[in-house]
Formats: C-alpha cells, structure tokens, sequence
C-alpha cells in the first residue's frame, strides 16, 4: 500500500504526538471529529490496534461514530485494509475498533476493555463522572491512549474539570478548535453560522465558538448588530488603542458616531506582538497614522515608542474612578453596527459578560475581566465624546418646572 497522506489543519498538530490523555473541545464546524476518525485509521493501518468509541448512552449505531469511520475508509481510499461488519471495523493487521456505550457498563463488565490501546470519547461533555472514573482506570496498556472531542456546555462537566481545570493530568495534550480552524467548513455550514451570528448571539457563542452556556441575562452588549457599509468622505474617526502582554492582544480599533450610531468598520488585533511590531499592526487600520489614537496609559513607554515612530497623535487615555463601568454604559446608549471584517470585537460583544453569583447564578453588577480587548479599545476611542457629552450642560425648557435642591 503507498504511504497515506492525511492534511491535518494546524491547530490540531500538537495531538499528532504519543499522550496518555487528547482532547479536542470547540464550536461546530471544528473538524474535531473528522481529525479523530482520520488519526483513528491511520493508527489501525500503522500497527495492530485494538480501540473502542464510546459515549455515554448508546442506545443503537447509529448514535456511534461508526458511519464516519466508515466514510474515512472510503475517501482515504484504504478500504482493501478493512472489513466493516455491523458492530465492529476490522483492520487485516489484526486491528479491531468496537462501539459502546458507558452507561451500560458496570464495575465488572468494564474489565472487557483492558486490553485496549485507544478509548475515544465523542460528545465527552455528555460523559458522567461515573463513566469516566470506570474508564480511565481501564484503558491501561503502556502507551494507551483516550481520546475525547467535545463541545462545552458546562464549566463543571467532568471532561472539562478533567481537561480544561487547573491541575491538568499527567501527558495531557489539549486544543481549542472552532469552525475559522477548519480550511474545508463547508459552505452550508458556514451560512448557518452567520445566521446564528446576526440574530442569536448567545447561540453563536455557544454552539459555533464552543463558549459554555450562560445565562442570557449576564450578557453585557445586546445593542450591535453586523452589517456592511462603507463610511461617507468627511468622517470624523476615532481610533483606540491596547497594548498586549504575554497571551494577551495588542489592538487597535477604529469607529465613528453618527447620530445615536456608533460605527465601527476596521480593527487591528495580534497576540504576541512585539514593540518593533506595532507600527506596522497599526498600519493595518487605514490612515491610522493620521488621526488621534487614544490607548491604554498602563504602558507610557509603550505609548512614547510609537509617537517616535510614525504615530505622534497618540495620546494616553485619561481612565479615572468608574471609567470602565462609565465607558461601557456610553457604548451601550449607542446602536453598534459592526463591519464583518472586524470579527474579534464580535466574538467579544458575543461573549462579554456580567459575572454571576456561583452560589445562586443571579447576574451581580460586576464586568468579568476578560472577553474585552477590543472593548477596551473601543471605550478609549469614544472617551473624548463621553467626556464632553457628561461634560455638557443640562438645558431645561421653560415648560419644565425645577426641582428644589436642599
């Protein structure tokens, strides 16, 4: 057989290599299953393996990834190398893959898969913590492997205390991985992700960027939609500025109001970006060089840098008491309307949030601290007109009657 060639994208390279635990959370339209098909195949052509794909209920096939493997089969054009009989897929190296369900089994009828050398869990977040303390104690072989791919649902399902937690186990290799790390999502799919994207936000998040499942009600933003549009010679824009560190963004962000709109039609977004790099980040906002740019003052020395170097209308903004909580209620006075292009400020319109009591999940007034770079940014571009709108006067008709002040 001529050597078989699988393209990985690349965010799932890093499962390429041995690891006691592989897990692949995200959206839909990821390619997590697909990858783990195509890696399950590939191994049973390499060596004699022995694997079982499991779920937490099982109730027929159907419910199994058994059809995908088959379809892998088939488009990796090795179907020679196998014999797919109803409940099982057998290699002519002496591989064999089994399809099960964990809820059925018990303490003693586990024992059955001891032998096994890979354990992939699909739809992981389903996976009760029964079911997985069965599970991972089983698949023991030297060099054994599980295997699980899962959309979010919940902080607290055990695949992701398991895997997404804060002491991860030993030789765990995990990804994050939603439909922009899919270079084949096909087209039906990606039509159906705009849709959910300009009218259901929450929905968006959750199903397409595998952001787990939050109360409504805690969304910040709820005022913005995204649309098309090119802005008419004369505009006034205003641009504003965030300066990255270690995983965090380094942005820039530029948006114009009209009216009780506020419009935004260009960002400039990179993670990792060193100094010397900024200029040339910036750059990516037409004519960023010419207009003010109002940016975080926690980085003076960051802000001198590039007024030397081709940005000298860079100014630092002012912030103050309250000046997150007061910048955050000016943009939402206003109807946000987003170009497309600018898709990380709508990933994070999508998914900034109040946080919740973790006790009772009531909404409490407290901005959560992340999912806002480009938030952040947009509130420092508009600090000049917040500040000179609070700054303005109270007019009052002659028909209004005043009130006493005491």
């Amino acid at each position: 057989m001529s050597q078989l060639e699988i393209q990985t994208p690349r965010v799932f390279k890093p499962l390429l290599i041995q690891a006691r635990y592989k897990g692949a959370h995200g959206g839909r339209g990821s390619g997590k299953s697909h990858h783990f098909a195509e890696a399950l195949i590939e191994q049973c052509l390499l060596k004699k393996t022995h694997a079982v794909c499991v779920r937490e209920v099982q109730e027929s096939l159907n419910q199994s990834v058994k059809k995908l493997l088959e379809e892998k089969i088939e488009s990796l054009g090795v179907g020679k190398a196998f014999t797919v009989q109803y409940d099982k897929i057998l290699g002519n190296n002496g591989s064999l893959i089994i399809f099960q369900g964990m809820k059925n089994h018990t303490a003693e009828s586990i024992k059955s898969l001891e032998g096994f050398d890979i354990a992939w869990v699909e739809e992981a977040q389903s996976l009760s913590q029964r079911s997985l303390d069965l599970l991972r104690p089983t698949i023991r072989k030297p060099d054994s492997e599980l295997w699980f791919s899962w959309n979010p649902n919940q902080s607290t399902d055990p695949v992701d205390v398991l895997l997404r937690g804060d002491n991860l186990p030993p030789g765990a290799v995990v990804v994050k991985a939603n439909y922009r790390d899919n270079p084949w999502l096909p087209a039906v799919l990606k039509a159906e992700l705009e849709y959910d994207q300009r009218r259901d936000p929450d929905k968006f998040a959750h199903i397409w960027l595998g952001e787990y499942q939050r109360n409504s009600e805690s969304r910040v933003f709820r005022n913005w939609k995204i649309e098309e549009f090119e802005r008419p010679p004369g505009t006034v824009f205003r641009l504003g500025a965030d300066w990255g560190f270690s995983i965090d963004p380094s942005v820039l962000v530029r948006c114009d109001i009209e009216g009780n709109r506020l419009y935004v039609d260009y960002e400039a977004y990179q993670v990792g970006c060193e100094i010397v790099n900024l200029p040339t980040l910036f750059m990516a906002v037409p004519e960023a060089e010419k207009w003010p740019i109002i940016a975080d003052s926690a980085r003076p020395e960051t802000i001198n840098y590039m007024q030397s170097h081709g940005f000298p209308k860079i100014l630092a903004a002012l912030k103050g008491p309250r000046s997150l909580e007061e910048g955050v209620e000016f943009l939402k006075s206003f109807d946000i309307v987003v170009h497309p292009r600018c898709r990380h400020l709508i990933d994070e319109l999508t998914m900034y949030s109040y946080k919740t009591d973790p006790l009772t999940g009531t909404v409490i007034p407290i901005l959560e601290d992340k999912n806002n770079h480009v938030i952040d940014s947009l509130r420092y571009a508009c600090e000049g007109a917040r500040r000179v709108k609070a700054q303005k006067p109270r007019h009052v008709q002659p028909s209004e009657p005043m009130s006493w002040m005491g």
